[in-house]
């Protein structure tokens, strides 16, 4: 992806939601006025969530999501509405489409209950409403449409916009520790495990935040950066890491000049800092035999596959001289029992919106399984995650306990 796109993870996540031949795929196609899903009259046509990142007005940059219908039937339909289920683990917005010739059943109060649950603001969409002999008065939750007539499709939009919480526009990754003219070094390896001829998203994302901030970002390989601070006349405000080279940059980084990684900027960024630095703790506890899983949101495997996947298992081997069982999820795969794992070692979440990480942490919280961070992980098996965080003023009391 180019520097001048939204990332699907900073997108208003909107998921279309019903029952079979509800009508949601012929909805969303009137509200984005894009051909997005198959139409049909047959029942069950969408048969897996359907992604499209665009720009809808009023609301701006979004991530529309087609579900399949939620009262799908056999072993199949299960697992589809299983899949539909998972999108309320990203959903910013719910639009729940109902058959207004049908009205509303059991199946659909459940999922306004599951809504009301998880405080997912929604709105209830009736359906088909030009085949009603007389349109019903909507509340303020719902409102009587026709995808195919475009009847009040518009102001479905509106509505929609008004319930979209889009995150934190003063939210920063490092630019809200910068003042204008701070000299950031960023050390990024250029590996096998890099992705050809272009950056990684959490870089991306922190090159733009520090250029924001009227900050001078400089990129340098971990083997260059000795020489890089020897060329300084100013000394830089902060040193940010790719987490596999933090032994190797810590030990290049003088002791005066602050260091991090862009994973922990990332878990910070997601609001998931403050839990991720208690659950590290968790690997001087691992015994023999113990599961630990290791979780990453990206599906490519040139993201950030190979750290996930050898690397941190073999750190954790070399430091708690254990013999442990590490699984791996990536993607949208995140169990919903964690019961089988002592510890839970998950990305930065660069690819997921913060719902999403969110939803990910409490399942850990809420099953008394610690869950920590990539670049956390590290720092703490290389002994410097009180300098990785010295600069964060959230977990500094932590550390201090």
């Amino acid at each position: 992806m180019g520097l001048n796109d939204t990332p699907s993870a900073n997108r208003v996540h909107i998921g279309f939601f019903g029952r079979r031949n509800a009508g949601k795929s012929s909805l969303v196609n009137a509200v984005t006025g894009q051909q997005l899903a198959i139409v049909s009259d047959t029942k069950g046509t969408t048969t897996d969530p359907v992604y499209k990142a665009m720009e809808l007005l009023p609301l701006g940059p979004v991530m529309i999501i087609d579900t399949p219908g939620f009262d799908d039937e056999g072993e199949l339909g299960l697992l589809r509405v299983k899949k539909t289920r998972q999108v309320l683990y990203k959903t910013d917005v719910a639009v729940l489409v109902i058959d207004a010739t049908v009205g509303l059943q059991q199946s659909e109060q459940e999922m306004i209950d599951l809504f009301e649950k998880k405080e997912i603001a929604y709105i209830v969409v009736y359906n088909k409403s030009d085949l009603l002999v007389g349109i019903p008065e909507a509340d303020e939750k719902s409102i009587y449409v026709s995808a195919e007539k475009n009847i009040a499709v518009h102001e479905l939009k509106e509505r929609m916009a008004r319930l979209a919480k889009t995150e934190d526009t003063d939210k920063k990754i490092v630019g809200d520790l910068l003042v204008p003219g701070d000299v950031v070094v960023l050390v990024t390896p250029i590996d096998e495990a890099a992705p050809k001829g272009r950056l990684i998203l959490p870089q991306q994302q922190t090159i733009r935040d520090i250029l924001d901030s009227n900050a001078v970002s400089v990129v340098v390989k971990e083997n260059a950066l000795p020489e890089v601070f020897e060329k300084f006349s100013v000394k830089p405000k902060l040193v940010i890491t790719d987490s596999q080279a933090f032994a190797l940059v810590n030990r290049a980084t003088p002791e005066d000049i602050p260091l991090t990684s862009f994973s922990i900027l990332m878990s910070r960024y997601k609001g998931q800092l403050t839990d991720a630095v208690k659950g590290v703790v968790a690997i001087d506890q691992l015994k023999d035999g113990d599961t630990v899983l290791i979780s990453e949101g990206c599906t490519h495997h040139r993201q950030c596959g190979d750290i996930g996947s050898v690397k941190i298992p073999a750190w954790l081997n070399k430091y708690t001289g254990k013999k442990l069982n590490i699984v791996t999820t990536s993607g949208t795969e995140f169990p919903d029992d964690l019961s089988p794992y002592a510890l839970v070692i998950h990305c930065g979440g660069c690819m997921l919106n913060e719902r999403e990480m969110r939803y990910r942490m409490k399942t850990a919280i809420d099953q008394g399984v610690p869950m920590t961070n990539y670049g956390i992980a590290i720092s703490y098996m290389n002994g410097i995650l009180k300098r990785s965080v010295a600069m964060l003023p959230e977990v500094n009391s932590i550390l201090e306990k």
